[in-house]
């Protein structure tokens, strides 16, 4: 009868595994397209449409992020980590370069993590007289980004925002690269004061984000040093083909 019990216990772990791996998935996926759809803003007329449209789609991540949180209700959060961590970086990548798109700044992990808290009215309390409101109840649900989580997505979004600038460049939008630049150093520094002692995930990320630092910084340099003598048009060429020797530099070392 022990082994039955620990059994059934076993299987229900293993099936709640799984469907957070699924809802992981989804999160990535719609991550993601939210990453992609924000991109476009560089060459859009209209950025307020993208941004409200991105909004929608972040919020159809957070219902996702929901669904997490309804499953992990009760449990170790810890114990299915692995589980919802790619979703959970991909979403803090995705939160974070909308941020940085309306305000030029950073988001801090505690305004993530007060977008996920979550309330729905009991669906019986609803069915009372408005007399009884008073006493209406409400199920509360909330899913906290690890610190590693968070830090991953920001180093993910070093990534995005390189792109950003090569975009920026080939829209003949010749400021955006200097802010990105002066960004991306400070998130570099940040980092780097982390180097070892942190998690193997994050030292891991901060050879990309080199990588990444140093994209932007040469293409404001050749908009600093050749801009005026390259058309505009052209720019975006220059950049590509430079990018493709630095990274060919980078796999040679």
């Amino acid at each position: 009868m022990s082994f039955k019990s620990f059994q059934l216990e076993l299987d229900t772990r293993h099936d709640k595994y799984e469907r957070l791996v699924k809802l992981s998935r989804d999160i990535t996926i719609e991550s993601k397209r939210t990453i992609f759809l924000l991109h476009r803003i560089t060459s859009a007329p209209n950025g307020e449409e993208i941004l409200m449209e991105s909004e929608a789609k972040l919020d159809l991540v957070r219902q996702k992020i929901k669904q997490v949180a309804q499953e992990l209700m009760g449990e170790d959060m810890y114990q299915f980590h692995r589980a919802i961590s790619p979703g959970l970086q991909e979403y803090v990548e995705a939160v974070s370069f909308q941020y940085f798109i309306k305000t030029r700044s950073l988001i801090s992990i505690e305004e993530i993590n007060r977008q996920l808290i979550f309330t729905e009215e009991d669906k019986e309390e609803e069915t009372k007289p408005s007399s009884d409101c008073e006493n209406n109840q409400h199920h509360i649900w909330s899913l906290k980004v690890t610190p590693v989580d968070y830090l991953l997505g920001v180093a993910d979004l070093t990534g995005e925002l390189m792109r950003m600038c090569i975009n920026s460049v080939g829209n003949g939008d010749i400021d955006t690269p200097f802010e990105l630049s002066q960004f991306l150093r400070q998130i570099y520094d940040g980092f780097s004061y982390i180097g070892n002692t942190g998690p193997y995930e994050v030292s891991k990320k901060l050879y990309t984000l080199k990588q990444s630092l140093a994209k932007v910084e040469n293409a404001c340099y050749t908009l600093k040093v050749r801009g005026s003598e390259i058309p505009k048009h052209m720019l975006a060429d220059v950049f590509s083909s430079k990018t493709e020797i630095i990274d060919q530099e980078d796999g040679l070392s």
